[in-house]
């Protein structure tokens, strides 16, 4: 699944939730349905996707409205007004499936390339700005501050058969079985429609696709190639489902023509998955060099083609070195971004001032000494909005306005510390859970989120008020009482109470000392213990250096 992009970006990218709702601006990369997740429930205008995406998922999703999407072509580039200041965002091919792009933001918030799903080659790699890419080992004149990267196979080692190339291993595969009267192709996922093309242009024959047994794959393949589809099942070539119980399935195909005397049919899969799973089998270079360049038989009876929508390991590190962004972080799935050897080098041990554009896309307050060190974990922090945005509609072309929205600032701390940006990367805040300078609006039960609201007024010193209104009784039957003095104000003749919490703010980042006895009881009253707080980095560094001298000693 896709990952929350940081509370400081105006916008969201393949994300549907009460976070990403509360964005100006939303995103589609591509239809894939891990994409699209939860659309029905928290889709807003505008949605920029291209055209074929658009269409895609309104099959998937009829109850959507087609004006809630923008359009954006590859190649095409949209200037966005926004009240924190206008930003430009360009779309480029993201060769995974029909309609996929990435996007290239580039604004106040500074330059983030998000990937969505990939499969990077140096043709598409080059066709970003110039400007972005290194020349004969030379930084490029501009660099990316953030990218965020699929690495899908981040782990994957071996070198991966261009999609050309795993096509042609499907054709020849087809080449060498003549005899085989009925061809299944397991190419059922949107994406896999360039094979089933090129078998129907190499051999002349359609593609039969059940209308009624495959209806989600047949609307698709009538929007990316109609003209390979047929409805007549006495065509050679079948698609087939690749899951679930390929192998059950693919077994009584080839039972049912032994027990009819026809030739064994041609089950083909192209799929990378069987070869990543199968990565830990041992055997010799030339015998797994010759398994990625044609086609494999399974004891099941399946031919397997890797056939990869996604980047391989060394096609992202490769990426990155033509790239050379200052941090990466991965999108799915999350925190292989460390596993590859260019955030290892570049990324994991950069300190990070609060000068830096980080604290803009984090959005939130820190008060540390000079001696205290803050580590950047994850950056995926819920989005915090004051008021409901409310965005004109009127014209899907003209820029997006925001007619109502009190706007997030940073507020720079006295004293700044420094950094560490691990790949994916996080802020650490206080255990209490209560930023010192927000205003909490409600409080429910353990298994729902606490709703944060800023308060730009609120006065900063070494204790701050937050005033808690309304708090409500949670399903555990267990109230927040807190301990100090309570207001009873007249509201439409009814008595509303008005709780004040004093919140600490004198501990240092990542500490529990600022647990109030409140907040302490409440989490006791639901039977959950009071969190530990994890060891600083810089504790588990001087710790592992202390280990290491008594070693030596």
């Amino acid at each position: 699944m896709p990952i929350e992009l940081p509370r400081g970006l105006p916008f969201s990218v393949d994300t549907w939730s009460p976070n990403s709702k509360r964005k100006r601006h939303h995103f589609l990369t591509h239809a894939h349905k891990d994409h699209t997740s939860g659309i029905l429930t928290h889709s807003c205008y505008p949605i920029y996707a291209t055209h074929l995406t658009k269409l895609l998922v309104l099959q998937n999703y009829p109850q959507l409205e087609g004006s809630l999407f923008v359009g954006i072509e590859v190649g095409e580039s949209v200037v966005i007004n926004d009240p924190d200041g206008e930003f430009k965002v360009t779309a480029f091919d993201a060769n995974h499936c029909p309609g996929a792009v990435m996007f290239l933001f580039e604004g106040n918030f500074g330059n983030i390339l998000h990937t969505g799903d990939c499969r990077l080659t140096p043709e598409g790699v080059r066709c970003l700005p110039e400007k972005y890419i290194s020349k004969k080992g030379k930084e490029p004149r501009c660099q990316l501050d953030y990218v965020f990267l699929d690495c899908t196979f981040g782990k994957f080692t071996q070198k991966l058969p261009s999609k050309h190339s795993a096509i042609q291993q499907v054709l020849n595969c087809i080449w060498k079985h003549p005899a085989a009267t009925v061809v299944y192709l397991t190419c059922d996922l949107l994406g896999q429609e360039d094979v089933l093309a090129a078998v129907s242009e190499t051999f002349g024959s359609k593609i039969f696709v059940d209308e009624v047994a495959h209806t989600e794959s047949f609307r698709a393949l009538t929007l990316a190639v109609p003209e390979i589809l047929t409805q007549d099942p006495s065509s050679r070539f079948h698609m087939f489902d690749g899951f679930p119980k390929l192998y059950e399935r693919a077994a009584k195909k080839i039972a049912e023509a032994q027990a009819n005397l026809q030739p064994e049919p041609l089950i083909i899969r192209p799929s990378a998955q069987w070869y990543a799973c199968e990565e830990g089998y041992s055997e010799t270079e030339s015998q797994r060099k010759l398994r990625f360049n044609e086609a494999v038989r399974d004891p099941n009876g399946v031919w397997h083609v890797c056939y990869s929508m996604h980047s391989s390991r060394g096609e992202l590190e490769w990426a990155l070195q033509l790239l050379v962004p200052q941090w990466v972080v991965s999108t799915t799935p999350s925190c292989l971004a460390m596993e590859l050897d260019y955030v290892k080098k570049h990324c994991s041990g950069t300190k990070l001032n609060l000068d830096d554009r980080l604290w803009k896309l984090l959005d939130i307050n820190v008060e540390a000494s000079s001696e205290t060190e803050v580590t950047a974990r994850v950056l995926d922090y819920p989005s915090v909005v004051e008021q409901p945005i409310q965005i004109s509609t009127q014209s899907q072309s003209s820029p997006v306005k925001v007619t109502s929205r009190r706007l997030l600032s940073l507020s720079p701390p006295s004293k700044r510390p420094e950094v560490t940006l691990f790949g994916r990367a996080r802020l650490g805040i206080p255990d209490s859970g209560f930023p010192a300078e927000e205003k909490i609006e409600s409080i429910e039960d353990s298994s729902q989120v606490v709703a944060y609201k800023m308060d730009q007024d609120v006065s900063f010193e070494n204790e701050v008020e937050v005033k808690c209104e309304n708090i409500l009784e949670s399903k555990l039957d267990t109230e927040l009482k807190c301990e100090n003095k309570l207001d009873t104000t007249k509201q439409s003749g009814k008595s509303v109470k008005k709780e004040v919490l004093k919140v600490s703010v004198r501990s240092p980042i990542g500490s529990s000392q600022n647990f109030s006895e409140t907040l302490r009881k409440l989490y006791r009253s639901m039977n959950v213990p009071v969190p530990r707080p994890l060891p600083s980095l810089s504790e588990l560094m001087n710790s592992k250096k202390g280990t290491k001298r008594r070693f030596e000693s």
